[in-house]
């Protein structure tokens, strides 16, 4: 017969935190580049060498090389060029799972890029303050982005 024991653990001083992040901004650029800008890496990202495999389970993840890297999430949903949404840790490190998606739709002439991140977890504080300003700076991007992409075409 086995037995096993607890070995004691002290308590974790962090707790159980939610995060709500919505954005929504108008761009005046047509559905299909918008689209295609949100599966692109943006400029504060392309130096972290992030990589979408833009497919239902693929990867959304930070490839250092050598098959190294961080796994920030899976395609849970991809539905050009309305939707996509990706769920996993995201850029944290710890317990926490994360939502992320991204709704787009014409109107006015352009596209309106609606973005929400919702996560649970031991969310640190620095990404509970930083994280709003973090997906706004994105949005900003994307949308200078896909204007610009629209202007070459």
């Amino acid at each position: 017969m086995s037995t096993a024991t607890a070995t004691p653990v002290a308590k974790a001083s962090s707790s159980i935190q939610t995060l709500n992040v919505r954005k929504e901004i108008q761009i005046a650029a047509p559905i299909d580049i918008v689209f295609e800008t949100v599966l692109e890496p943006q400029d504060r990202l392309t130096e972290m060498n992030l990589k979408l495999e833009a497919w239902p389970g693929g990867r959304w993840y930070r490839d250092l090389g050598n098959n190294t890297g961080h796994l920030w999430g899976h395609v849970q949903v991809i539905k050009p060029p309305k939707l996509l949404e990706i769920t996993g840790p995201m850029m944290m490190s710890y317990p926490v799972a994360s939502f992320i998606q991204y709704r787009l739709t014409e109107e006015d002439g352009g596209t309106k890029l609606s973005f929400v991140h919702q996560a649970i977890g031991l969310i640190a504080p620095e990404h509970l303050e930083g994280l709003n300003k973090g997906w706004g700076d994105i949005m900003n991007t994307i949308k200078t982005a896909a204007e610009a992409k629209r202007g070459t075409r």
